[in-house]
Protein backbone atom coordinates (compact mmCIF):
# COMPACT_ATOMS: atom_id res chain seq x y z
CA UNK A 1 0.00 0.00 0.00
CA UNK A 2 1.69 3.27 -1.15
CA UNK A 3 1.18 6.38 1.35
CA UNK A 4 0.00 9.48 0.02
CA UNK A 5 0.90 12.77 1.47
CA UNK A 6 -0.40 15.98 0.81
CA UNK A 7 2.07 19.48 1.14
CA UNK A 8 0.15 22.93 1.43
CA UNK A 9 1.16 26.38 0.94
CA UNK A 10 2.85 28.98 -0.93
CA UNK A 11 2.22 32.45 -2.22
CA UNK A 12 5.81 33.02 -2.41
CA UNK A 13 9.77 31.29 -3.32
CA UNK A 14 9.79 31.38 0.18
CA UNK A 15 7.45 28.70 1.34
CA UNK A 16 7.13 27.30 -2.59
CA UNK A 17 11.35 25.93 -2.58
CA UNK A 18 11.66 24.39 0.54
CA UNK A 19 7.81 22.46 0.10
CA UNK A 20 9.45 21.14 -3.21
CA UNK A 21 12.90 20.31 -1.68
CA UNK A 22 10.79 18.35 0.92
CA UNK A 23 9.00 16.77 -1.25
CA UNK A 24 11.84 15.55 -3.48
CA UNK A 25 13.28 14.18 -0.59
CA UNK A 26 10.71 11.79 0.70
CA UNK A 27 10.76 10.70 -2.69
CA UNK A 28 14.13 9.82 -2.55
CA UNK A 29 13.44 7.97 0.57
CA UNK A 30 10.38 6.32 -0.39
CA UNK A 31 10.07 6.45 -4.35
CA UNK A 32 6.68 4.98 -4.61
CA UNK A 33 5.19 8.06 -2.22
CA UNK A 34 2.35 9.66 -3.53
CA UNK A 35 2.70 13.51 -3.05
CA UNK A 36 -0.27 16.20 -3.90
CA UNK A 37 0.30 19.69 -3.76
CA UNK A 38 -2.33 22.49 -2.58
CA UNK A 39 -1.70 25.88 -3.44
CA UNK A 40 -4.08 29.31 -3.84
CA UNK A 41 -4.97 29.93 -7.35
CA UNK A 42 -3.26 32.73 -9.16
CA UNK A 43 0.01 32.23 -7.29
CA UNK A 44 3.44 31.50 -8.01
CA UNK A 45 3.01 27.62 -6.88
CA UNK A 46 0.46 26.72 -9.62
CA UNK A 47 3.48 27.00 -12.32
CA UNK A 48 6.52 26.22 -10.21
CA UNK A 49 5.16 22.92 -8.45
CA UNK A 50 4.28 21.49 -11.95
CA UNK A 51 7.57 22.53 -13.20
CA UNK A 52 9.09 20.29 -10.46
CA UNK A 53 7.47 17.26 -11.64
CA UNK A 54 4.38 17.60 -9.05
CA UNK A 55 1.01 17.76 -9.30
CA UNK A 56 -1.36 20.59 -7.44
CA UNK A 57 -4.35 21.71 -6.83
CA UNK A 58 -5.84 25.33 -6.41
CA UNK A 59 -7.91 26.65 -4.01
CA UNK A 60 -10.10 29.88 -4.36
CA UNK A 61 -8.23 31.66 -1.23
CA UNK A 62 -6.57 34.98 -0.07
CA UNK A 63 -4.81 35.85 2.88
CA UNK A 64 -5.59 39.16 4.90
CA UNK A 65 -5.14 42.33 3.28
CA UNK A 66 -3.36 44.49 6.02
CA UNK A 67 -2.92 47.87 3.88
CA UNK A 68 -6.51 47.38 2.75
CA UNK A 69 -9.07 46.40 4.69
CA UNK A 70 -12.09 47.39 2.72
CA UNK A 71 -10.31 44.06 0.40
CA UNK A 72 -11.07 41.92 3.64
CA UNK A 73 -14.67 42.20 2.91
CA UNK A 74 -15.21 38.61 1.15
CA UNK A 75 -12.86 36.85 3.10
CA UNK A 76 -14.70 35.19 5.35
CA UNK A 77 -16.71 33.31 1.73
CA UNK A 78 -13.03 32.64 0.46
CA UNK A 79 -12.16 30.62 3.61
CA UNK A 80 -15.80 28.68 3.45
CA UNK A 81 -15.11 27.64 -0.11
CA UNK A 82 -11.43 26.81 0.20
CA UNK A 83 -13.11 24.87 3.54
CA UNK A 84 -15.27 22.70 1.14
CA UNK A 85 -12.73 22.56 -1.81
CA UNK A 86 -9.99 20.88 0.76
CA UNK A 87 -12.88 17.98 2.06
CA UNK A 88 -12.97 17.39 -1.61
CA UNK A 89 -9.54 16.97 -2.08
CA UNK A 90 -8.54 15.00 1.12
CA UNK A 91 -11.91 12.74 0.76
CA UNK A 92 -10.23 11.92 -2.81
CA UNK A 93 -7.01 11.68 -1.89
CA UNK A 94 -6.80 9.78 1.45
CA UNK A 95 -3.12 11.34 2.79
CA UNK A 96 -1.70 9.78 5.57
CA UNK A 97 -0.36 12.88 6.12
CA UNK A 98 -0.49 16.52 5.34
CA UNK A 99 2.56 19.45 5.87
CA UNK A 100 1.75 22.95 5.59
CA UNK A 101 4.79 25.16 4.66
CA UNK A 102 3.18 28.44 4.73
CA UNK A 103 0.96 30.50 2.98
CA UNK A 104 -2.46 31.26 2.63
CA UNK A 105 -3.30 27.65 1.33
CA UNK A 106 -1.75 25.70 4.39
CA UNK A 107 -4.63 26.92 7.28
CA UNK A 108 -7.35 24.97 5.89
CA UNK A 109 -5.89 22.33 4.50
CA UNK A 110 -4.30 21.22 8.05
CA UNK A 111 -7.36 22.28 10.23
CA UNK A 112 -9.61 20.03 7.93
CA UNK A 113 -6.42 17.21 8.26
CA UNK A 114 -6.82 18.03 12.28
CA UNK A 115 -10.12 17.73 12.35
CA UNK A 116 -10.32 14.47 10.77
CA UNK A 117 -7.55 12.89 12.79
CA UNK A 118 -4.73 12.62 10.18
CA UNK A 119 -1.44 13.48 10.49
CA UNK A 120 -0.31 17.10 10.29
CA UNK A 121 2.91 18.46 10.36
CA UNK A 122 4.23 22.24 9.78
CA UNK A 123 7.63 23.53 8.51
CA UNK A 124 7.58 27.04 10.23
CA UNK A 125 10.67 28.50 8.35
CA UNK A 126 11.02 32.20 10.47
CA UNK A 127 12.03 32.81 13.87
CA UNK A 128 9.19 34.45 14.72
CA UNK A 129 6.46 32.00 14.15
CA UNK A 130 3.19 33.17 11.82
CA UNK A 131 -0.34 33.14 13.53
CA UNK A 132 -1.74 30.68 12.06
CA UNK A 133 1.17 28.14 12.38
CA UNK A 134 1.06 28.99 15.89
CA UNK A 135 -2.88 28.35 15.69
CA UNK A 136 -2.50 24.98 14.19
CA UNK A 137 0.60 24.17 16.45
CA UNK A 138 -1.68 22.78 19.17
CA UNK A 139 -2.77 19.62 16.79
CA UNK A 140 0.37 18.95 14.95
CA UNK A 141 1.94 16.07 15.09
CA UNK A 142 5.11 17.55 15.05
CA UNK A 143 6.34 21.34 14.09
CA UNK A 144 9.96 21.51 12.60
CA UNK A 145 12.05 24.81 12.90
CA UNK A 146 15.07 26.79 11.66
CA UNK A 147 15.95 28.08 14.61
CA UNK A 148 16.25 27.59 18.37
CA UNK A 149 13.89 29.44 21.07
CA UNK A 150 10.21 28.21 18.78
CA UNK A 151 8.94 27.17 22.70
CA UNK A 152 7.51 30.81 23.19
CA UNK A 153 5.16 29.80 20.21
CA UNK A 154 4.48 25.88 20.15
CA UNK A 155 4.37 22.85 22.42
CA UNK A 156 8.17 21.92 23.07
CA UNK A 157 7.65 18.68 23.33
CA UNK A 158 6.31 18.98 19.59
CA UNK A 159 9.86 20.66 17.82
CA UNK A 160 12.32 19.56 15.75
CA UNK A 161 14.96 21.88 15.09
CA UNK A 162 16.05 20.56 11.45
CA UNK A 163 16.70 24.10 9.91
CA UNK A 164 15.07 25.52 6.43
CA UNK A 165 15.44 23.07 3.39
CA UNK A 166 17.87 24.12 0.80
CA UNK A 167 17.66 23.42 -2.90
CA UNK A 168 19.69 20.29 -4.11
CA UNK A 169 20.79 22.90 -6.96
CA UNK A 170 22.30 25.62 -4.87
CA UNK A 171 23.93 22.61 -1.79
CA UNK A 172 25.65 20.82 -4.50
CA UNK A 173 26.67 23.76 -7.22
CA UNK A 174 29.96 22.74 -8.45
CA UNK A 175 30.03 25.37 -11.05
CA UNK A 176 33.23 27.94 -10.36
CA UNK A 177 33.13 32.00 -10.28
CA UNK A 178 34.72 32.05 -13.62
CA UNK A 179 32.21 30.22 -15.70
CA UNK A 180 28.98 31.32 -13.58
CA UNK A 181 30.56 35.48 -14.30
CA UNK A 182 30.58 33.78 -18.14
CA UNK A 183 27.19 33.17 -17.72
CA UNK A 184 25.94 36.56 -16.92
CA UNK A 185 28.50 38.55 -19.20
CA UNK A 186 30.27 39.88 -16.80
CA UNK A 187 34.32 40.05 -16.03
CA UNK A 188 35.91 37.56 -14.02
CA UNK A 189 38.54 40.87 -13.46
CA UNK A 190 36.02 42.72 -11.04
CA UNK A 191 34.11 42.22 -7.71
CA UNK A 192 30.59 41.38 -8.44
CA UNK A 193 27.43 42.48 -5.86
CA UNK A 194 24.26 40.33 -6.36
CA UNK A 195 20.81 42.15 -5.55
CA UNK A 196 17.86 39.96 -4.84
CA UNK A 197 15.03 41.06 -3.40
CA UNK A 198 12.59 38.11 -3.03
CA UNK A 199 10.45 36.11 -5.94
CA UNK A 200 8.51 38.87 -6.42
CA UNK A 201 11.08 41.89 -6.58
CA UNK A 202 11.84 44.78 -3.65
CA UNK A 203 11.04 48.27 -4.62
CA UNK A 204 13.47 49.81 -1.93
CA UNK A 205 16.04 47.86 -3.19
CA UNK A 206 15.55 48.89 -6.33
CA UNK A 207 14.87 52.38 -6.22
CA UNK A 208 17.96 52.60 -4.27
CA UNK A 209 20.11 50.44 -7.21
CA UNK A 210 18.50 52.70 -9.36
CA UNK A 211 19.40 56.10 -8.02
CA UNK A 212 22.95 54.98 -7.43
CA UNK A 213 23.70 52.69 -10.23
CA UNK A 214 26.72 54.96 -11.38
CA UNK A 215 28.73 54.17 -7.91
CA UNK A 216 29.37 50.24 -9.15
CA UNK A 217 31.10 52.05 -12.36
CA UNK A 218 32.95 54.24 -10.12
CA UNK A 219 34.19 51.81 -7.55
CA UNK A 220 35.27 49.24 -10.10
CA UNK A 221 31.91 47.03 -9.73
CA UNK A 222 29.62 44.34 -11.24
CA UNK A 223 25.91 43.83 -10.71
CA UNK A 224 23.23 41.44 -11.33
CA UNK A 225 20.19 42.87 -10.48
CA UNK A 226 17.28 40.29 -10.02
CA UNK A 227 14.28 42.74 -9.83
CA UNK A 228 11.02 41.29 -9.91
CA UNK A 229 8.45 42.19 -12.63
CA UNK A 230 7.20 44.89 -11.15
CA UNK A 231 10.56 47.16 -11.72
CA UNK A 232 11.96 45.01 -14.81
CA UNK A 233 11.39 47.78 -17.33
CA UNK A 234 12.73 50.81 -15.24
CA UNK A 235 16.08 48.19 -14.19
CA UNK A 236 16.37 47.10 -18.09
CA UNK A 237 16.61 50.99 -19.01
CA UNK A 238 18.29 52.08 -16.48
CA UNK A 239 21.29 49.71 -17.43
CA UNK A 240 21.41 50.53 -21.04
CA UNK A 241 25.06 50.42 -22.32
CA UNK A 242 26.46 49.94 -18.89
CA UNK A 243 29.14 46.73 -19.21
CA UNK A 244 29.15 45.94 -16.05
CA UNK A 245 25.52 45.63 -14.77
CA UNK A 246 23.22 42.65 -15.69
CA UNK A 247 19.32 42.70 -15.33
CA UNK A 248 16.81 39.99 -15.21
CA UNK A 249 13.08 40.12 -13.61
CA UNK A 250 13.95 36.23 -12.01
CA UNK A 251 16.67 34.43 -11.93
CA UNK A 252 16.31 31.11 -12.50
CA UNK A 253 19.84 29.72 -11.78
CA UNK A 254 20.51 30.71 -8.33
CA UNK A 255 23.19 28.64 -8.18
CA UNK A 256 24.98 30.38 -10.88
CA UNK A 257 23.82 33.88 -9.22
CA UNK A 258 25.63 32.61 -5.68
CA UNK A 259 28.61 31.46 -7.53
CA UNK A 260 29.14 34.64 -9.68
CA UNK A 261 29.06 36.78 -6.37
CA UNK A 262 31.41 38.21 -4.17
CA UNK A 263 28.51 40.33 -2.13
CA UNK A 264 24.91 40.00 -1.52
CA UNK A 265 22.21 42.61 -1.28
CA UNK A 266 18.90 40.58 -0.20
CA UNK A 267 15.64 40.64 1.83
CA UNK A 268 16.21 38.63 4.81
CA UNK A 269 13.12 36.10 4.23
CA UNK A 270 13.68 32.59 5.74
CA UNK A 271 14.46 30.74 2.93
CA UNK A 272 17.27 33.64 1.36
CA UNK A 273 18.83 33.25 4.67
CA UNK A 274 19.01 29.76 4.92
CA UNK A 275 20.76 29.67 1.02
CA UNK A 276 22.99 32.82 1.84
CA UNK A 277 24.18 30.62 4.94
CA UNK A 278 25.10 27.62 3.01
CA UNK A 279 26.68 29.53 -0.26
CA UNK A 280 28.98 31.57 2.93
CA UNK A 281 28.80 35.11 1.38
CA UNK A 282 28.77 38.71 3.28
CA UNK A 283 25.76 40.16 3.17
CA UNK A 284 23.63 43.48 2.94
CA UNK A 285 19.63 42.87 4.50
CA UNK A 286 17.27 44.92 3.81
CA UNK A 287 14.19 43.60 5.78
CA UNK A 288 10.48 43.79 4.39
CA UNK A 289 9.12 45.74 6.86
CA UNK A 290 5.21 44.83 5.76
CA UNK A 291 6.17 40.86 6.54
CA UNK A 292 3.62 39.49 9.17
CA UNK A 293 4.74 39.97 12.92
CA UNK A 294 8.26 42.05 11.11
CA UNK A 295 9.84 38.61 11.25
CA UNK A 296 12.05 39.59 8.52
CA UNK A 297 13.72 42.52 10.99
CA UNK A 298 14.00 39.46 13.47
CA UNK A 299 15.57 37.51 11.00
CA UNK A 300 18.10 39.56 10.07
CA UNK A 301 18.77 41.02 13.83
CA UNK A 302 19.27 37.44 14.52
CA UNK A 303 22.25 37.20 12.47
CA UNK A 304 23.49 40.68 12.71
CA UNK A 305 23.86 39.66 16.37
CA UNK A 306 26.39 36.75 15.89
CA UNK A 307 28.49 39.08 13.33
CA UNK A 308 27.01 37.15 10.72
CA UNK A 309 25.30 40.17 8.48
CA UNK A 310 24.78 43.25 7.78
CA UNK A 311 21.33 45.35 7.90
CA UNK A 312 19.52 48.47 6.57
CA UNK A 313 16.65 49.65 7.88
CA UNK A 314 13.83 49.46 4.76
CA UNK A 315 13.56 52.94 5.42
CA UNK A 316 16.94 54.00 5.01
CA UNK A 317 17.41 52.23 2.08
CA UNK A 318 17.34 54.92 -0.27
CA UNK A 319 19.80 56.94 1.18
CA UNK A 320 22.36 54.38 2.81
CA UNK A 321 22.07 50.90 1.12
CA UNK A 322 24.55 51.24 -1.59
CA UNK A 323 26.93 53.28 0.31
CA UNK A 324 27.00 51.07 2.74
CA UNK A 325 27.47 48.44 0.08
CA UNK A 326 30.66 50.61 -1.53
CA UNK A 327 32.07 50.20 1.97
CA UNK A 328 32.22 46.75 2.35
CA UNK A 329 32.93 45.84 -1.24
CA UNK A 330 36.40 47.67 0.22
CA UNK A 331 36.54 45.77 3.97
CA UNK A 332 38.28 42.35 2.74
CA UNK A 333 38.45 41.75 5.99
CA UNK A 334 34.94 42.42 7.51
CA UNK A 335 34.09 40.54 3.97
CA UNK A 336 36.13 37.42 5.72
CA UNK A 337 34.52 37.88 9.40
CA UNK A 338 31.28 38.10 7.51
CA UNK A 339 31.70 35.04 5.67
CA UNK A 340 33.09 33.17 8.53
CA UNK A 341 30.45 33.12 10.68
CA UNK A 342 27.41 32.94 8.34
CA UNK A 343 29.21 30.18 7.27
CA UNK A 344 28.79 28.39 10.45
CA UNK A 345 25.15 28.61 10.22
CA UNK A 346 24.71 26.83 7.11
CA UNK A 347 22.21 23.51 7.25
CA UNK A 348 22.92 21.59 4.00
CA UNK A 349 20.49 18.34 5.33
CA UNK A 350 17.25 20.03 6.53
CA UNK A 351 15.10 18.59 3.76
CA UNK A 352 16.33 14.68 4.70
CA UNK A 353 15.98 15.26 8.26
CA UNK A 354 12.07 16.40 7.76
CA UNK A 355 11.38 13.50 5.47
CA UNK A 356 13.01 11.18 7.66
CA UNK A 357 10.83 12.01 10.32
CA UNK A 358 7.56 12.25 8.50
CA UNK A 359 7.70 9.27 6.92
CA UNK A 360 9.10 7.21 10.42
CA UNK A 361 5.90 8.63 12.19
CA UNK A 362 3.53 7.62 9.78
CA UNK A 363 4.78 4.26 9.50
CA UNK A 364 4.08 4.11 13.13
Amino acid sequence: MSVKIIIAGGGTGGHIFPAIAIANAIKKLQPEVQILFVGAKGKMEMEKVPQAGYEIKGLDIAGFNRSSLIKNIGLPFKLLKSFFQVSKIIKNFKPDAVIGVGGYSSFPVLRYAQSKGINSFIHESNSFAGKSNIMLGKKATAIFTATDGMEKFFPAEKIIIAGNPVRQSIVNSSISKDAALEKFGLSPAKKTVLSIGGSLGAKSINEAIDKDIELFEKNNLQLIWQTGKPYKEKGMQRATGKQNVFVSDFITQMDEAYAAADLVISRSGAMAIAELCVVKKPVVFVPYPFAAEDHQTINAKTLVNKQAAKMIADADALSKLVPTVMELAANEKEQEQLKQQIGQLGITNADEKIAEQILKTIKQ
